[in-house]
């Protein structure tokens, strides 16, 4: 059994297909891993990220950033996707964001509404769409259900889904809580389960995680051991680790290349890159898809 999972092992659509072939060979690292950033924070967290870094605030930033780093994709909200992406059409490959919430409500019972469709995906000229799903959260028949007509329309228009995989809600805190191993493995499987293509993941965390089940809570594993259970928990489905909150650079080479050691197809960077000036998201880039080109994935 291989240590990652590959183009050729996904049962696919000949447009999903295709459209992973751009994004996995044609654009990125170009070797069959990919790099994504993202630009989904000013919805999910509001413009408080873009503080510590304000000509961020403007997504012409990360377009440039993306187009200029040569990433695999920038992922966007239908709204930000319509205003500034026809300058970039087909210089920059686009992922849909199809819900999304504010960060104002409570996490207890969280759930992210749908605000754009595949067939407007479609309309853009989106290779893949992104969905994030909330495991755990009590809300959850509703989110599955969401993601049923999601996954069933994704397939009529032959496109790749994203999950963003995301353990919340009381019962998770409960358990562990969202960063633990029990719950982001869970999130894995549970993407696989429901038939995303993609599924995105946070590192867990090996610290605190008082609560969680059993055998969980008797693991006594080193963190790339528990990143590669994530990854054999996702199954045929390509896993994408998180940055996260801003890390130092040796910091954040070191995480990306466990990443990609442990069966990862890539990495979902976002404030971690754009939340540096030009010159040294350009030159953060560069050192991490040169890292990347070590782990070709056929």
């Amino acid at each position: 059994m291989s240590l990652y999972t590959t183009l050729d092992d996904l049962n696919l659509s000949t447009g999903k297909k295709t459209r992973l072939h751009r994004l996995l060979y044609q654009f990125g690292p170009a070797n069959g891993t990919l790099l994504f950033l993202p630009i989904d924070q000013g919805l999910e967290h509001g413009p408080v990220d873009f503080f510590v870094n304000p000509p961020a605030l403007d997504p012409e930033f990360q377009l440039e950033l993306a187009l200029q780093g040569g990433y695999s994709g920038i992922v966007f909200q239908a709204g930000i996707a319509r205003k500034y992406m026809p300058k970039y059409a087909g210089k920059v490959p686009l992922v849909l964001k199809l819900n999304g919430k504010t960060a104002i409500p409570p996490d207890d019972e969280p759930i992210s509404p749908m605000i754009a469709s595949v067939e407007e995906a479609v309309a853009l000229g989106a290779d893949a769409v992104g969905y994030t799903l909330y495991v755990g959260s009590p809300r959850q028949d509703e989110d599955f259900m969401q993601f049923m007509e999601v996954r069933q329309e994704a397939d009529r228009f032959g496109m790749p889904v994203i999950v963003w995989a995301y353990p919340r809600g009381e019962a998770i805190e409960a358990k562990g809580g969202r960063d633990s191993l029990f719950a982001i493995d869970y999130a894995a499987r549970t993407a696989c389960e429901l038939g995303a293509d993609i599924v995105k993941i946070n590192e867990p965390k090996l610290e605190g995680g008082e609560g969680q089940p059993k055998p969980y809570n008797t693991l006594n594993e080193d963190i790339k051991a528990a990143m590669a259970r994530v990854v054999r928990s996702a199954g045929k489905t390509l896993v994408l680790f998180s940055g996260g909150s801003k890390l130092g650079d040796d910091d954040l080479i070191e995480k990306a290349a466990l990443c990609l050691e442990v069966g990862a197809t890539g990495l979902i960077f976002g404030r971690n890159m754009w939340q540096r000036p030009m010159a040294e998201a350009l030159a953060m880039t560069a050192r991490i898809k040169g890292m990347m080109g070590k782990y070709s994935r056929g």
